[in-house]
């Protein structure tokens, strides 16, 4: 696939779960895609386990699709619609799909947990226009999913406890994982810049100074720097 003759690109986000991912994406009035929607269902036997424990690791990358989400993503950048699953969290299943139309935008954003284990291969489909790490203070985090969490009605509150005291232990580890896949780590407002930038067609360079560099490349990929349900 080359990307000189794609007319939409995509910025990946990520970040450990209760970053901020969703309420970010909201406010740049781009489409989303929801990548945590290609979550694998409860039943499935392939799901891993939290180490010594009969929890399933829904933040383990294993608990998730990336086949089928390279392939939303490509199908959006190629035709600017494609259909995805809707996923209930509470249930741990599919319960419906939809169809998703972009509009031929030359940029839309994918937001998930693990939106930076296929930052590489949207990377080699041509299709990549930025990926971003939100990140924060762990304690922050904590508070915000938990909340979240409760009020969804997620889990119970047994396990949203056991897990979100795991994960706030992890975050650092994780936002490293997510870097090193190729995710650039920055607060929202960098994130938002960023955003924006590639939504205009141009290059964001990572802060190696006061500021970053800015270029203007319609088809010039970033470089950044180099785990329940979200």
């Amino acid at each position: 696939m080359n990307s000189a003759t794609l007319p939409t690109r995509v910025v990946l986000l990520t970040g450990p779960s209760g970053s901020g991912k969703s309420s970010l994406a909201a406010r740049t009035g781009l489409p989303v895609l929801r990548l945590d929607d290609f979550y694998k269902e409860g039943d499935d036997p392939t799901l891993p386990l939290v180490a010594g424990s009969s929890d399933i690791d829904w933040d383990s990358v294993r608990s998730w699709d990336a086949d089928a989400a390279v392939a939303a993503v490509a199908e959006l950048c190629r035709t600017g619609r494609t259909t995805v699953p809707v996923y209930s969290i509470a249930t741990s299943s599919r319960v419906d799909s939809e169809a998703l139309d972009i509009r031929r935008t030359p940029v839309f954003l994918a937001e998930g947990i693990f939106a930076a284990d296929i930052v590489a291969r949207c990377r080699e489909l041509g299709v990549l226009a930025d990926a971003l790490c939100l990140r924060g203070r762990p304690s922050t985090t904590f508070r915000r999913r938990l909340m979240r969490d409760l009020r969804e009605g997620r889990k119970s509150v047994t396990f949203l406890l056991r897990r979100g005291w795991r994960l706030m232990r992890a975050e650092r580890a994780i936002v490293g994982r997510q870097t090193a896949l190729g995710a650039y780590p920055c607060a929202k407002a960098e994130a938002l810049g960023r955003i924006a930038a590639a939504a205009a067609g141009q290059y964001v360079r990572p802060r190696t100074g006061k500021a970053a560099r800015v270029t203007r490349s319609a088809h010039t990929e970033s470089s950044p720097t180099a785990t329940s349900h979200p």
